[in-house]
């Protein structure tokens, strides 16, 4: 349990609470729900720039990592066709791939796919069911995609003044202001009643908000004066009591919930806001093909990491199509900036091809 783990080494309920956002992050899950301290651990192993467990912005954006990787890919001699959405796999006779078929009607053949889409996406609309084993694709449709995540864009004309540490009055962002900035974590009790209340189909009434303004350190993303601010947020089910979706009405009711709790800390807040982007649970998956809303394509829950990462058997990304591999993040060991998944499964399919 993640309790037990910040209670052993700090004292602090707002320092604990905070550190156990990490452990909860894309997860429907409580700091007190048993493997949320793998979370935690997920969040910040690894390095920046020689420092363990740091985490940085992108200049330019998130975007910007994209054009590098794309750039990086072009250059060894790849041809990348964006907005060129994948139909199917091609199989063979003998079940083996043969490449993808776009929607456009292009085939592309290849002896090798490799899938950066989630399993459920892969195997199960990509693929022909009756080409897979039975009980990999039950295992497939039972994964855990709950998401509690909505993400708020949001265009503010001015810098947030917070009352614990007021802005300077040439309006220059502050150190506080370049980092991630954590509210309605002063307990981790908070952020068990914001789950239970998301748990039983209602938004948090005093939802998790972690707030960043990349602006502050990447100026160019925004107008001089003005800063985009980054709102990520839990806990909102993916379905609401009731069955009720998120119409129009729910998604601004939990968005004005997220912007008061703001404007409780920085107040003036809502006055500097100029526009604001709602990205629901259902909204992450219609755009972003994530299932369920889950930035992890499955949750991180200790039933769905290692050798059961997106099935057993299955982990060490080959699948039960010959030639078909997963990199994405729902294979092992998940998902996050880090790249980990598709190194790997890069490594394998080389090993493979090698030998074909």
């Amino acid at each position: 349990l993640l309790g037990q783990i910040l209670d052993h080494w700090f004292e602090s309920e707002p320092l604990k609470a905070t550190l156990a956002t990490d452990a909860v992050i894309g997860a429907m899950a409580s700091p007190h729900t048993p493997g949320s301290g793998y979370v935690l651990l997920h969040h910040v192993m690894g390095e920046l720039e020689g420092r363990r467990g740091a985490w940085g912005y992108v200049a330019g954006g998130m975007g910007a990592l994209s054009q590098a990787i794309a750039q990086a890919a072009t250059a060894r001699g790849a041809h990348i066709f964006a907005e060129k959405a994948v139909c199917h796999v091609l199989l063979g006779r003998d079940g083996e791939v043969q490449g993808v078929a776009l929607q456009d009607g292009t085939e592309v053949r290849s002896k090798l796919v490799l899938s950066n889409a989630s399993p459920q996406i892969t195997f199960l609309e990509l693929i022909p069911q009756e080409q897979l084993p039975k009980d990999f694709v039950q295992r497939i449709r039972q994964v855990d995609t709950r998401s509690p995540v909505t993400k708020i864009n949001v265009a503010v004309d001015r810098l947030p003044s917070f009352l614990a540490a007021p802005n300077a009055r040439d309006g220059q962002p502050l150190p506080h202001h370049q980092c991630s900035i954590h509210l309605n974590c002063e307990g981790t009790q908070l952020l068990h009643q914001a789950f239970t209340e998301a748990a039983h189909g209602h938004p948090s009434s005093r939802p998790m908000i972690e707030l960043c303004i990349p602006s502050a350190l990447d100026p160019g993303l925004a107008p001089p004066g003005c800063h985009v601010v980054s709102l990520f947020t839990q806990y909102t089910p993916s379905v609401l009591a009731g069955g009720r979706s998120w119409d129009e009405q729910a998604r601004n009711a939990y968005a004005d919930t997220v912007f008061d709790c703001i404007e409780d800390y920085a107040p003036g807040f809502k006055a500097s806001v100029l526009g604001r982007d709602i990205l629901t649970p259902p909204d992450l998956e219609r755009i972003f093909g994530l299932p369920g809303g889950n930035i992890f394509h499955g949750g991180m829950s200790l039933d769905q990491l290692y050798f059961a990462r997106p099935a057993p058997s299955y982990s060490g990304y080959r699948s039960p199509v010959p030639g078909l591999y997963l990199c994405g993040s729902g294979a092992h060991p998940g998902g996050g900036v880090m790249g980990a998944a598709g190194r790997n499964a890069a490594q394998v399919a080389i090993k493979d091809f090698r030998h074909l």
